[in-house]
């Protein structure tokens, strides 16, 4: 049976909880529905993240992604439904999603969410020579 699309996002544990990384992940494909037309709005998402204890499984991603395909969403609402979705799910240190919609009625549109853990501080940039 094919995948179909759903709101559970499985996760791992993090194999490096000790290490401070950033993870990146690119999603070309984002569509939901403009709730006052009903026409589709179509977005690249950018999810960035450091983790903790846990990590998104790619597929579960893929397939909650795919799961706003069908739903009415005004941008600000729907990037930030996400982020919180994935916040709760993952408890990371740092995430930041940004949303680049496609032009609509002229306009573009693009939001950045982002949560931080009280307790998390990021490290010094560091300046090479």
């Amino acid at each position: 049976m094919p995948s179909q699309p759903n709101k559970r996002l499985e996760t791992f544990a993090n194999p490096q909880p000790e290490r401070e990384y950033t993870i990146r992940i690119r999603i070309p494909e984002f569509t939901c529905l403009c709730p006052k037309t009903g026409q589709p709005d179509f977005a690249e998402l950018i999810l960035e993240y450091v983790a903790e204890h846990l990590c998104v499984e790619l597929k579960s991603l893929k397939l909650y992604v795919w799961s706003f395909r069908d739903e009415g969403a005004f941008h600000e609402d729907v990037t930030n439904r996400i982020l919180s979705d994935l916040v709760s799910a993952l408890r990371p240190r740092f995430m930041r999603l940004t949303a680049d919609f496609n032009v609509r009625g002229g306009i573009y549109t693009t939001v950045v969410a982002e949560h931080r853990d009280p307790s998390w501080q990021p490290p010094a940039p560091v300046q090479l020579p």
